[in-house]
């Protein structure tokens, strides 16, 4: 073969492999993103060429949207994704939505795993929050991620281009949710920080009352927010904000804290103000007297305002002499002025202590000086217990009768179910302890002491006559002819002979003679024996009518000295 011929067959098979390589640069495969060039505008499509002689219809809404208003025009390049390369047609199956998703969908990848902020635009609503066109890609935005407080209306919102963070994406699923508030949230956190720098603790700055809750009022000190508590407005008590402050009202503040980690910072009004707690004990000395407000009444007690800014509490121990288990409320009430004493004044604490009862007269004073030990009193049974009886008394006082105190001869066990709630009775004060608030009374001792009376002349070893008023099986109650004077004998003293020992030798009414074995006035016991009286006879007629060495028998004894006896009453 010459050289000529050579040469051409090597420049056709040049050309055939640049024709080949041009055709594989070129090629197309369905499901990808190529670029092609508009050649045409018809009506409401685009005609664009995607090489290899291969063209598709796009409609021109896929080239408009949310931050796209600029036209199309014959010539412009742009990208589409291919769905099929020639349908029955002729025609690629092209789409410009599909492609900018597929474009979208790889730089927000890339933005997600750098954590970086997206632009994108809200355009519809849906149930739970908003869609959001992130240049083609659409994502959910949801209500709660809006904004940093809750938005009724976000249509001002909308088809505005913002930026958003990508807080979760799946690509399979095709699911990208994004949040606004977290942006928002960032942007001010880094305005706060900057603000805060440039505030310092004491200084004194002008702000706006923005919000007021119950606690206090949040104030604007120029793009960040300062909490002045309630406690912080004023030296006095402030029951709410509203009293001091009003919403829109600038004030001036002290700036008592700042917290720089968390942005948070404490304001004060009454920092700005003289302390009135300064040289408090000399304005104020323990037991002085003086009047005040009550601002405020609690289950433990009253507090009163003695000048504004300063507040002293009346415990409710100190409130009232006689009234212990009541609330503050039913003695005092709100805006009352009262006197008070002062108890205490602590001004490390800003405590001071009042008294209410301090500025009455002590009523168990009044009642030991109205009333001293011996005065008969009157007054209405307030209570009965297991050991003794409540007597109210005059002054809002009571008395008490112990059990003891009811009656000389009768157990209190038993004369007290003789008393009932209401019953007015009279009573012998018998001791008033004013320190321990107690006042002693005594019903029996309005009769008189029979102990003391009939006592004079009794003496231990005398022969007294009894009248017997019960027989029990223990023994017998006697009663000592012409006295009050009431015992019991017991049956080992009813006789010397145990054959004799029996109560029921006698009767009520009966008249014996007994000895007086036992007289106790400070005990006030006095005890009686038959059994002593037989045998100092016994005693006696034995030393009179004969001896142990006579001869005679007992009975020969007892039989004379009974008729001597008998005798001498003749």
């Amino acid at each position: 073969m010459s050289a000529g011929l050579q040469g051409a067959a090597s420049s056709r098979e040049d050309f055939a492999a640049l024709l080949e390589e041009s055709f594989r640069e070129h090629e197309i495969t369905e499901g990808s993103v190529v670029k092609g060039r508009v050649v045409a505008i018809e009506k409401d499509v685009a005609v664009i060429d995607i090489g290899a002689k291969t063209e598709g219809r796009v409609a021109l809404k896929e080239f408009t949207g949310p931050g796209r208003d600029q036209p199309i025009t014959v010539g412009d390049e742009v990208e589409v994704y291919v769905d099929r390369i020639e349908n029955a047609l002729g025609e690629a199956v092209i789409s410009r939505d599909k492609a900018r998703r597929e474009e979208s969908w790889v730089k927000l990848e890339k933005a997600f795993e750098n954590n970086e902020r997206v632009s994108g635009t809200i355009f519809n609503q849906v149930k739970g929050g908003y869609t959001v066109d992130l240049d083609g890609a659409v994502a959910f935005l949801p209500r709660s991620q809006v904004d940093i407080r809750p938005v009724r209306d976000v249509t001002p919102l909308m088809g505005t281009p913002q930026p958003f963070q990508i807080l979760k994406m799946d690509r399979r699923r095709g699911n990208i949710v994004v949040s606004r508030r977290t942006v928002l949230e960032e942007s001010r956190a880094e305005q706060r920080s900057e603000l805060v720098a440039n505030l310092e603790e004491g200084q004194v700055i002008d702000g706006v009352v923005k919000n007021i809750t119950e606690y206090g009022a949040f104030v604007d000190l120029g793009g960040i927010d300062g909490l002045l508590h309630v406690t912080d407005m004023a030296w006095r008590r402030v029951n709410h904000p509203s009293e001091v402050v009003n919403i829109g009202q600038t004030v001036k503040v002290k700036i008592i804290k700042i917290n720089h980690e968390t942005h948070r910072i404490s304001l004060g009004i009454k920092q700005l103000l003289a302390d009135p707690w300064e040289g408090i004990a000399a304005r104020y000395p323990v037991d002085a007297k003086l009047k005040g407000r009550v601002t405020n009444i609690t289950d433990y007690g009253a507090f009163v305002e003695l000048e504004p800014g300063i507040e002293g509490l009346i415990h409710v121990s100190e409130m009232s002499w006689t009234k212990k288990n009541v609330h503050p409320g039913k003695i005092v009430s709100t805006s009352q002025e009262v006197e008070v004493q002062i108890l205490e004044v602590d001004p490390v604490k800003r405590r001071i202590s009042l008294g209410l009862k301090q500025t009455l007269q002590n009523p168990w004073e009044a009642f030991s000086e109205k009333h001293p030990p011996g005065t008969e009193v009157e007054g209405e049974v307030k209570n009965k217990t297991e050991f003794g009886l409540f007597i109210g008394l005059e002054g809002d006082v009571d008395g008490m009768v112990h059990l003891s105190d009811l009656d000389w001869n009768r157990p209190g066990e038993q004369v007290i179910d003789e008393f009932k709630k209401g019953d007015v009775v009279r009573a012998q004060v018998l001791d008033v302890d004013v320190e321990k608030e107690r006042i002693s009374l005594g019903i029996k001792q309005l009769a008189g002491d029979p102990f003391a009376d009939a006592g004079e002349g009794i003496r231990k070893g005398q022969v007294v006559t009894c009248e017997v008023l019960e027989v029990k099986d223990s023994g017998i109650e006697v009663k000592i002819v012409d006295s009050d004077l009431q015992t019991f004998i017991r049956r080992a003293d009813l006789a010397r002979e145990r054959n004799d020992q029996r109560p029921e030798r006698f009767a009520a009414g009966e008249k014996v003679d007994a000895r007086v074995t036992q007289f106790d006035r400070k005990a006030r016991r006095v005890q009686l024996s038959i059994k002593a009286l037989e045998m100092a006879e016994e005693k006696e007629a034995i030393a009179q009518y004969g001896s142990a060495d006579s001869g005679a028998s007992l009975g020969d004894i007892l039989g004379a000295a009974l008729k001597a006896r008998q005798g001498d009453k003749k």
